[in-house]
């Protein structure tokens, strides 16, 4: 297993001061009550309950770091916590959305000549601070209803991941963004899934999960899933439903992101973890770097362009290795990304996840 890195980004030192970003993380905002039939909404974040017993736990008593590798961890797990709701939805390598199932839509929709193409989804995620490596969520598609039926939102797929079952999981402390690598089935194909919080916001975040074809000759690109989703309270397992109290929409129709705001220069300094956990073999923390980054980027060529201001691309590098990377266009000039390095025979090279924007020239 190769060592993992991850960027922090920050504005270039030309950026006016209105773009500069402190490297604290941001504080958490009041939420507003929900209606009925919906979570309890909190004003601010509580502590994670225990994790669920089935999770398997880890931590490395030999590391003379281990105080400091727990309390980052800590953080991480006090941030990513909770009940996150939003939509998802799948999209082609081109950044064509994907079309529910004929079989999960309901009949006025096909009367209306209306596409359904967002699920509305549900994402109960619970980590636990005195274990490092200790996360699991459980990513719950409800079928789509007509009008504001929250009392008739069914469950249509659940499905619950480990860390401990992915190959890769690098983690920002301070903002609750990380970068997991998951196999998928038998043959040689992985899920990248990039979770960033919003640098301004750490109680909305998106999820972009590219799924990746690895081979000798050549490596793809399936599929991409993108998830919109904002913190709603507490973990509580999922235990009741969002409904029309969600204040993410549909987006898979929307507008999708212009390649001329992906191309330009781009200065970023970064946030990369030179060693894996020894325990663990897998889970990495973030340090920051000290020498600044700069990026050129052409906006064609393997970039797949989507809604809510994002992109994916998939590149092969001189030397092999599969450069697994996607962004976020904040405006003003500015974007964060995380990126996933990854050798042709799965292995991971590099994980980088930019936590605060950077600008383009």
């Amino acid at each position: 297993m190769h060592p993992l890195s991850t960027q922090r980004l920050a504005p270039v030192p030309s950026a006016s001061a209105n773009h500069q970003r402190a490297l604290l993380p941001p504080s958490p905002l009041l939420l507003r009550p929900r209606t009925t039939n919906t979570r309890s909404s909190s004003s601010a974040r509580s502590a994670p309950r225990a994790i669920s017993p089935v999770t398997p736990t880890t931590a490395a008593t030999d590391d003379p770091d281990a105080g400091t590798h727990s309390d980052k961890w800590a953080e991480f797990a006090a941030r990513v916590s909770g009940e996150w709701d939003g939509f998802g939805a799948d999209f082609t390598v081109a950044g064509e959305p994907v079309e529910l199932p004929a079989n999960v839509v309901p009949d006025a929709y096909r009367e209306w000549g209306v596409q359904v193409l967002d699920w509305q989804t549900q994402c109960p995620t619970l980590a636990d601070p005195a274990a490092p490596g200790a996360l699991h969520y459980r990513l719950v598609r409800l079928l789509p209803t007509v009008g504001c039926e929250a009392d008739a939102a069914t469950v249509h797929t659940s499905h619950q991941r480990h860390a401990s079952s992915a190959t890769a999981f690098a983690y920002a402390g301070e903002g609750g963004s990380y970068v997991a690598t998951w196999p998928k089935g038998p043959a040689a194909v992985l899920e990248v899934e990039h979770c960033i919080c919003h640098p301004d916001n750490a109680e909305v975040r998106v999820r972009l999960v590219q799924t990746v074809a690895l081979a000798k000759d050549a490596a793809r690109l399936r599929g991409l899933k993108v998830f919109s989703e904002q913190w709603y309270g507490p973990y509580r397992n999922g235990d009741q439903l969002g409904g029309c109290a969600l204040r993410e929409s549909a987006f898979a129709a929307g507008e999708r992101l212009a390649a001329s705001a992906v191309a330009g220069q781009w200065e970023s300094t970064s946030r990369s973890s030179g060693a894996l956990d020894p325990v663990t073999g897998k889970l990495a923390g973030l340090e920051p770097d000290h020498e600044p980054r700069r990026t050129a980027r052409d906006g064609a060529g393997g970039v797949t362009l989507l809604p809510k201001q994002l992109w994916s691309s998939l590149k092969v590098s001189g030397d092999g290795d599969v450069v697994c990377e996607v962004g976020w266009l904040l405006g003003h000039g500015s974007a964060v990304t995380s990126t996933c390095v990854l050798s042709r025979d799965g292995d991971v090279k590099v994980n980088i996840a930019a936590l605060l924007p950077f600008s383009g020239n």
